[in-house]
């Protein structure tokens, strides 16, 4: 048996075969957000504390069995399993708070340590909270974002002290400008005393700099004295790294701080040959890895930013939640979240009337309105996308370069039937920062579904894999496999994709299901279609023609349709 720590005043007895029951229950949750190495590092600490081998649990051991580290591994210079750790605690937290709030046991990773605990779960009280309004009301908050209200309580006390100490609203002065991330690049630090490794570790330095600031959502900041410039609110997060030198080759190990705590969020190691040929390629590999993996939109600043919860924030935090609040509607594509972020972010432009981002993400979500929305008023939807193409071209007029602002140009343009006009704005925005992966994506859908079926799913192909996370990178790929005629793969795609509320993804289901003969998939998707999109069924061919470039395109997708039920006239 094992004896539980104390819950509700008294101790307990949990036998194993319990305490592995709620762990396949965790496991098995598709609320229980992480990783297979996570999964896997849960798996082995519980197994081996109920096997009566906890003593044997160590950063090492779990570094060589579960994460596969070979036996020169030293957890001293590699903080891989304590990172890991960090993230597991937060899945679990997170995972009790939403569909685990009722499990009778209680499995945490005491923090000092990784040997599991086993307790009794008391039953949860329920305290209704009079809820600040104002922006809090009008945001919609993210799967990963969800929180007791205890939890709420002591992240707003903590948010409280944040917002004093990291300078977000200072002596009720309104501020004048939206919040926006401020990162600090530290100096890389040259563990190996040579001119060349000094000469590598400036030379990344500088390159990592350079591939950051392409993103206009953060403020890159070089020195400690700027960051600290009292005028301006400081870095909350820096970014720190250190290079050796071996015979041939280099390694460069960086890591991300949250400025607050100085808790690590991220950290890798890149390596690199010396050979003078592909130096400087490999440097802008390395920035470019890092640059995309920390500033872009589901990135690492994005995730630490999405989990910090401030209370009654100040206008300019409001303002930047909502640009937070637009990437997490986007993972769903929901009309009511939808209509939750649009109303905030036209209320963030009105409060700051130069923020150029806040101004393209609402063109996307009125884009989206266009797109997704099927009313049977055409003129209605005009309006929609003369909106969005003026929001995008008031972004665009702020700040040339705003990668949102531009996006949201291109697709305005594209539905627009300004095909030409919308993908030379795709290949120029592009050249600006070829690390965003979100522009990358919707560039390459722009290519694909104006006929360049090629480039443009490798595109798409290559967002994905620089960034996973995002699900309508699977809707992309189910459309390429499906004009390329590999019906299974385009089946396995669209399995994926986590839009089942998105007319536009039943009707793209419905096409692979029926050009790849799966019936009742097929009756499925046709069902619901004619039960909640009537508008669209009845103007298929207007629907499918705004989406498609090419006639022949057309004709091939609705003929998919037919097969699969639907009625379309010629």
């Amino acid at each position: 048996m094992i004896r539980a720590e104390p819950a509700a005043g008294r101790e307990h007895r949990l036998a194993p075969e319990d305490c592995r029951a709620q762990l396949a229950r965790i496991l098995n949750s598709a609320d229980f957000d992480a990783t297979g190495r996570e999964r896997r590092f849960l798996s082995h600490v519980v197994e081996e504390t109920l096997a009566g081998r906890g003593d044997r649990i160590k950063a090492y051991s779990i570094a060589v069995e579960v994460f596969g580290r070979d036996m020169s591994f030293d957890p001293q210079t590699d903080p891989i399993v304590r990172i890991e750790a960090g993230h597991l605690r937060r899945g679990l937290e997170r995972y009790y708070l939403t569909a685990g709030h009722d499990d009778p046991i209680l499995i945490t990773i005491p923090k000092g340590g990784y040997v599991p605990t086993f307790s009794v779960r008391s039953p949860p009280e329920t305290i209704e909270p009079d809820l600040p309004v104002e922006w809090a009301e009008k945001v919609p908050t993210p799967r990963w974002m969800k929180a007791s209200w205890l939890t709420v309580v002591l992240a707003a006390t903590v948010a409280a002290l944040a917002v004093l100490a990291l300078g977000l609203a200072s002596g009720g002065v309104s501020p004048t400008s939206p919040e926006i991330p401020r990162l600090l690049v530290e100096t890389f630090d040259d563990l190996s005393g040579t001119e060349a490794s000094r000469a590598i570790a400036s030379g990344l330095r500088q390159e990592v700099v350079g591939q950051l600031s392409k993103f206009k959502d953060i403020v890159v900041v070089e020195s400690a004295a700027k960051g600290d410039d009292p005028s301006i609110s400081p870095s909350r997060f820096v970014l720190a790294g250190s290079v050796s030198l071996s015979t041939d080759a280099f390694r460069l190990r960086v890591r991300l701080l949250n400025r607050a705590d100085n808790s690590v969020l991220w950290a890798e190691s890149y390596d690199g040959g010396l050979k003078v040929a592909e130096l400087v390629e490999v440097q802008t590999d390395i920035a470019r890895n890092v640059s995309s993996s920390l500033a872009q939109a589901y990135g690492v600043i994005f995730q630490a930013d999405a989990n910090l919860h401030v209370v009654n924030p100040p206008d300019d935090w409001a303002a930047y939640s909502c640009t937070l609040s637009f990437y997490a509607y986007r993972v769903g594509v929901d009309a009511e979240s939808r209509s939750s972020v649009r109303a905030c972010l036209e209320k963030a432009v009105d409060r700051f009337p130069t923020y150029a981002t806040a101004w393209g993400l609402l063109s996307l979500i009125y884009i989206d309105d266009y797109r997704f929305e099927f009313s049977g008023d055409s003129a209605e939807s005009a309006a929609a996308l003369d909106r969005a193409l003026a929001a995008a071209r008031r972004s665009v007029g702020l700040d040339p370069v705003n990668i949102r602002g531009r996006q949201a140009e291109m697709v305005a343009l594209y539905f627009h039937k300004e095909i030409d006009a919308a993908l030379k704005v795709g290949k120029q925005t592009l050249t600006i920062n070829p690390n965003d992966t979100e522009f990358m994506g919707e560039y390459g859908e722009r290519l694909a579904v104006s006929g360049n079926w090629h480039d443009g799913c490798q595109l798409i192909a290559e967002a994905r894999q620089k960034n996973p996370g995002p699900g309508y990178y699977d809707v992309d790929l189910a459309l390429c496999s499906y004009f390329s005629g590999d019906y299974p793969q385009a089946a396995m795609w669209i399995n994926k994709s986590p839009f089942p509320s998105n007319p536009v993804y039943h009707l793209l289901a419905a096409a692979v299901f029926g050009e790849g003969g799966y019936k009742i998939a097929a009756d499925r998707e046709v069902a619901w279609l004619n039960q909640n999109q009537p508008d669209l069924v009845k103007n298929m061919r207007q629907v499918v023609s705004a989406r498609l470039a090419r006639s022949q395109d057309v004709e091939f997708f609705l003929g998919s349709l037919r097969k699969a039920g639907l009625s379309i006239a010629d």
